[in-house]
């Protein structure tokens, strides 16, 4: 449907830039950039939706839609009757705003009409505004790539909105409003700034080291200031990657040996029937893996086969592809059944899984699962058990103790948004801060000044590309290729 209406819109803007090129239209004359029009609200019937767009033609726009013709007063709401410009046919009533520029979204003249959200009406002023001279529908990420253009947001704010856009859990929402707010940019300006200076002292030893004028100890100012910059690079690049978890999800794998209760445990952490659960042996034999909100932080949990040996070949693979799973993960939920602790296979999956996995230093959690199946008196005699927790997926009982630990993991691995110094959550961050340390390790090596100043120019160069100056049109569009139309 809105697709449609999308073909619509186009097809009245080709044919109203056709007519301009065969007749005056008497609209103002419009500089070089064009005007652009979406819908900026989700699709689908709402009770308002947002049409916006952007450019010089804006004011025009807004005038040919509208009575009274005049402009409404700057960034207040007007209610206004939205009529056909062509036939005068009314079309709605609706909010408009009348936003100025450059003191808008995108640097530009912008105009957003708030109408009812049914398929008609928007369809009805999508097409009146494709049909004035001078508009055209916007591409996908359009309006917020003009606002880079015009410096309104720099490219980690970006990136950041586009992050806030796709948010589903808490914890990637208070991370993305921080790079918006334009924490990581302002990191990376006072690193460029700390690199100016440097790089100022040494061609001031360069060109005046014989000056008696020049004061002492430059080279060594220059020195410090790297060095110190040098710590703080490496710090942000030693996070373990916490950023980018954050950004597409911890790898939660759940592990037990059969009939523990894993397949239950899935389903109870996701909401949902994922997994079929049976008394019967081997039930899952395939890795499941589903993306869950789990304490607020985003999961990719994976629901395996029971590990045990001597069976069928098609388990045995599932097997092999469990173990696979568990060097991969970033947290393990190691599954067993509180009332058979003392079970051959329990045994052997506490001394060799369990305490393996302890060794090698894999974060754990260990879910003792079916405590509703324990004697008053608690656990029985059985193996010595490492930290644990009680469980049971039939009654809830323990989930929030569960819920809280796999918090208190999932900060330490995704990191924790509302603390801290600014995440990396891309591989573009950590690409170019590595090429920065990188430079500033040729600065530390070489004795030629020169060499030493264009290794500073380099570093700064890397830290400017993050902010995107100076960045090539290929990584824009593919950065830009994450926001909707409208957006």
């Amino acid at each position: 449907m809105w697709r449609e209406l999308w073909t619509l819109a186009a097809r009245a803007a080709r044919g109203s830039c056709r007519l301009c090129t065969r007749q005056s239209s008497g609209a103002p004359a419009f500089g070089s950039g064009a005007t652009i029009f979406a819908l900026s609200s989700g699709q689908g019937r709402c009770g308002i939706a947002v049409i916006r767009t952007s450019g010089p033609a804006s004011s025009h726009a807004l005038q040919s839609l509208t009575a009274p013709r005049d402009l409404p007063p700057a960034r207040s709401a007007s209610l206004r009757l939205l009529s056909d410009p062509h036939t005068g046919e009314p079309l709605d009533r609706a909010l408009v705003l009348w936003f100025p520029g450059p003191q808008s979204f995108t640097g530009e003249d912008c105009v957003e009409f708030h109408v009812h959200g049914g398929p008609a009406v928007v369809s009805g002023v999508l097409q009146a505004l494709g049909s004035v001279p001078g508009l055209r529908p916007a591409e996908a990420g359009e309006f917020t790539r003009r606002a880079f253009a015009h410096g309104k947001l720099s490219l980690t704010e970006v990136e950041g909105l586009a992050d806030l856009i796709h948010a589903e859990t808490e914890a990637q929402r208070r991370q993305a409003l921080r790079q918006l707010d334009g924490e990581l940019g302002q990191l990376c300006h006072s690193w460029a700034e700390t690199l100016t200076k440097a790089l100022a002292h040494v061609e001031a030893y360069i060109d005046f080291g014989e000056d008696d004028n020049l004061e002492e100890g430059v080279l060594e100012q220059a020195d410090s200031q790297v060095q110190g910059l040098v710590v703080s690079l490496d710090a942000h690049l030693r996070d373990a990657r916490r950023g980018q978890r954050l950004r597409s999800g911890a790898h939660v794998v759940v592990t037990g040996p059969p009939n523990a209760g894993k397949s239950s445990l899935v389903n109870l952490l996701s909401q949902k029937p994922v997994s079929i659960v049976s008394p019967e042996p081997g039930t899952t034999r395939d890795v499941l893996e589903i993306p869950v909100d789990l304490a607020g932080f985003p999961a990719l949990l994976s629901d395996t086969a029971g590990l045990r040996e001597g069976v069928g070949p098609v388990e045995q693979e599932g097997v092999r592809r469990a173990r696979e799973r568990l060097e991969q993960a970033d947290l393990i939920l190691a599954v067993l059944d509180a009332s058979d602790l003392a079970s051959p296979s329990s045994c052997s999956f506490l001394d060799t899984v369990v305490a393996l996995l302890g060794a090698q230093s894999q974060r754990l959690l260990l879910v003792l699962n079916k405590s509703d199946l324990l004697p008053s008196a608690g656990l029985g005699p059985g193996p010595n058990l490492p930290p644990h927790l009680l469980l049971s997926c039939l009654t809830r009982e323990g989930l929030d103790g569960l819920l809280e630990a796999l918090k208190k993991e999932l900060a330490v691995v995704c990191g924790d948004p509302s603390t801290g110094p600014p995440l990396l959550t891309r591989a573009r961050h950590r690409h170019h801060l590595q090429g920065c340390l990188d430079a500033l390790g040729h600065y530390k090596q070489t004795r030629d000044l020169a060499l030493a100043a264009e290794a500073l120019r380099i570093a700064r160069r890397h830290l400017t590309h993050l902010t995107g100056g100076g960045g090539t049109e290929e990584v824009l569009d593919i950065i830009f290729r994450d926001f909707c139309v409208g957006k």
